[in-house]
């Protein structure tokens, strides 16, 4: 027996339709139907206008009938549409009251909000015809791709090594030596040497579709073009960019992207998106409508009481993340990249604006976050929260988790950093940091695995600028050199940019296999910036948000230049994966709760088991019991740490270690390459088991263990 609800109950211009399904929202094929839906609170009408592909006219617009209406949802089934060679939108009606918050329009046509394919803008830097009618299109997706029974990895927190990408940037110069410059593809391609530097995770900076073309213009400098290159400006939550597929001139991002996803997880490197839910590119009131304005302004955006936008995030506007509406869309949003690309976990820009109500407070019990913390389908993805925004509300240590966010640790960021360049006065938060941050995260109950520890990100100075330059230099940005940080806490160790004195270089490297170091050695999850691993420089630029050229792109040919650098990474990174007691979950208790002669951390100076907090102090030790971290019962090493920042050599007596055991040295930051860092395993004996000396601005790294294979550990007691 046929069921009524697979026939047709309407007709309009030969196309046979029915009521829809009202949910799920946006465009999903069923049989030989194609079930269309769009909410929208306010709106009066609403009307489907289709699009053979890429062309200019539509060939139908359909009104939704009274009985295609369910509540605030329009909803219609079209049977036997060719959707594989249709692009859709919307017109929706009602009334234009700006300062009542509605901004309808009747004359647009506007993308689905739940849009899966965007297609108009498919290769990049290519101009649209901007008098189009119609310029982001969306088009209907059918899952077919083969996962081959992939899923995501599931690595547990405390184990990433995470590295933050761009797309582009990545291989987009000239000497990456891939066949698919700056796309999805061109990562697949790289995977290789991804694995070779050791890192487990790669965090893409936003890949949904966005408008390279914002606020373009040209730079004051050299006259070249500026783009919105970093793409914190979405236009669909639930497309990727087609631009950033060597297919997407045939529509084919979806499949390219799912590819990429498969063949990093054949690999075991686990995949981070990050996503933009705090505002969108239609902007301000000066703004363009491409969805969410046309479609239900007052529902999408936070508004002052006049209409006006709030700009938590300081591009425009804000989304209104904590009405039910929008709130559900994220979630469904995050699943969606969760259930059909197999991502691993999602960094939130400006996190902070998440927590605000409706009119921009700070809600103590925010309902987006605890969806999210507690959803059943992201119940093992890993969450992780840039806990501030543009208006002021800053929330590291401090927000709302539910035991599932972690946070971009920007304490660890700051204090690290002016440890580097000797600063005094801040040794007592370096300590805070190189424990995984208790001062921030314990009171609460969080773990050492809430704090995402970082150095350098796509914000700010990369690696090598942060030892290179005292100021900032975005004048090719054309702001002025007004955008940007300030406040970098950077040290050009006595030249400001590029050298050709051979001492000065010598210590850039110092300093940035010190930075390297203090990451890796420290508890909680490591953060490495795409391009620091070669010595990667922007030329003094701190926000080269808008610099599709040499600016941004990775210069490969620094892997050969700085060959010393790479080597460094590759071994400190594969270091941290074979120790464990470099990885806790949860805060060290400094004591010998094991009754193992030795606690579990301890805290040392120039004189073992002495620790010194002094104001000028720039030199510390710690040394971690790999007793406390069996694994398969098998104990791990004792691994002693000693930071010198300051411009003099000084000595640091050594913990005396277990009967049958000895100091080797893994990395000593002050010698010359390639006695700076040894492979993993291989590490030699100290010369001397007592004192080592470590040289001006330099870290060493020792790993105590059995002399010979068969060696047995015994206990020593700390006097």
């Amino acid at each position: 027996m046929n069921r009524v609800d697979l026939f047709p109950t309407h007709e309009y211009k030969g196309l046979k339709l029915r009521p829809g399904r009202p949910y799920p929202f946006g465009a999903m094929v069923f049989g030989n139907m194609v079930n269309f839906s769009v909410y929208s609170r306010y709106a009066t009408d609403c009307t489907l206008v289709l699009f053979h592909n890429r062309e200019e006219k539509p060939f139908v617009e359909i009104p939704f009938f009274k009985e295609f209406r369910l509540g605030n949802v329009f909803s219609m089934i079209i049977f036997d549409l060719d959707y594989e060679n249709i692009e859709y939108g919307f017109r929706m009606d009602g009334p234009f009251l700006p300062e009542e918050g509605h901004r309808f329009d009747k004359s647009k046509i506007l993308l689905d909000p739940y849009a899966k394919l965007i297609v108009g803008r498919d290769v990049w830097g290519e101009q649209p015809n901007w008098d189009g009618l119609y310029q982001y299109r969306a088009r209907v997706v059918f899952s077919d791709f083969d996962w081959e029974d992939d899923l995501p990895l599931e690595t547990p927190v405390n184990d990433l090594i995470v590295y933050e990408m761009h797309v582009r940037n990545f291989t987009c110069g000239a000497a990456s030596g891939v066949k698919h410059q700056g796309t999805f593809a061109g990562i697949i391609e790289k995977i290789p040497y991804l694995k070779e530097l050791g890192v487990n995770c790669v965090e893409l900076m936003p890949i949904h579709e966005f408008d390279e073309f914002e606020n373009h213009r040209v730079s004051p400098v050299d006259g070249r073009p500026l783009y919105n290159l970093w793409g914190y400006s979405n236009v669909g939550f639930f497309a990727p960019k087609a631009a950033y597929a060597s297919t997407g001139r045939f529509a084919m991002q979806v499949d390219e992207l799912k590819n990429m996803v498969k063949q990093l997880h054949k690999n075991g490197i686990e995949v981070m998106l990050d996503v933009v839910f705090n505002h969108t590119a239609e902007g301000n009131e000066q703004g363009p409508y491409i969805s969410y304005r046309g479609i239900d302004n007052k529902t999408y955006y936070m508004l002052t009481p006049d209409g006006h936008y709030y700009n938590f995030s300081g591009c425009g506007n804000t989304l209104n993340c904590n009405n039910p509406n929008v709130r559900d869309m994220i979630v469904e949003s995050l699943r969606y990249w969760v259930t059909d690309y197999h991502i691993d976990g999602f960094r939130f820009d400006l996190a902070a604006i998440l927590g605000r109500d409706q009119n921009g407070n700070p809600m103590s019990n925010p309902p987006l976050l605890e969806s999210l913390a507690h959803d059943p389908i992201l119940g093992k993805t890993k969450l992780i929260a840039e806990a501030w925004d543009a208006g002021g509300l800053y929330q590291v240590g401090s927000f709302p988790s539910w035991g599932r966010w972690a946070e971009w640790n920007g304490k660890f960021r700051d204090s690290m950093r002016r440890f580097l360049k000797s600063d005094e006065g801040v040794l007592g938060d370096v300590k805070e940091r190189i424990i995984g941050s208790p001062d921030l995260y314990a009171l609460q109950g969080r773990g050492i695995k809430a704090s995402v520890n970082f150095i350098t990100a796509h914000d700010g100075f990369t690696m090598m600028d942060l030892v290179s330059y005292n100021e900032k230099h975005n004048e090719a940005n054309g702001e002025d050199n007004r955008d940007g940080e300030n406040h970098n806490n950077s040290w050009n160790c006595g030249c400001e940019g590029e050298s050709d004195d051979p001492d000065i270089n010598r210590l850039r490297h110092q300093q940035v296999k010190n930075a390297i170091s203090m990451l890796m050695v420290s508890q909680g999850i490591p953060m490495v910036l795409s391009g620091d691993e070669m010595g990667n420089s922007q030329q003094g630029n701190n926000n080269a948000y808008c610099q599709d050229n040499e600016i941004a792109w990775l210069d490969w040919n620094n892997l050969e230049k700085n060959a010393d650098i790479f080597r460094y990474f590759k071994h400190i990174i594969k270091f941290r994966r074979q120790h464990k007691v470099l990885r806790y979950e949860d805060h060290l208790f400094h004591q010998d709760y094991l009754g193992l002669g030795y606690p579990d951390f301890s805290w040392h100076g120039v004189k073992a088991w002495q620790p010194e907090s002094g104001y000028n102090n720039l030199t510390v030790a710690f040394m971690l019991d790999g007793q406390y971290a069996a694994t398969d019962g098998v104990p791990d090493d004792f691994i002693y740490v000693a930071m010198n920042m300051h411009w003099e050599m000084h000595g640091f007596e050594l913990p005396q270690l277990p009967e049958g055991m000895a100091w080797h040295v893994f990395a000593n930051t002050g010698m010359p390459s390639p006695e700076d860092i040894f492979e993993p395993g291989k590490e030699p004996l100290v010369e001397s088991q007592h004192e080592v000396l470590v040289g001006p601005r330099s870290i060493i790294i020792l790993v105590g263990k059995a002399e010979r294979k068969k060696g047995k550990r015994g206990k020593k007691v700390k006097k």
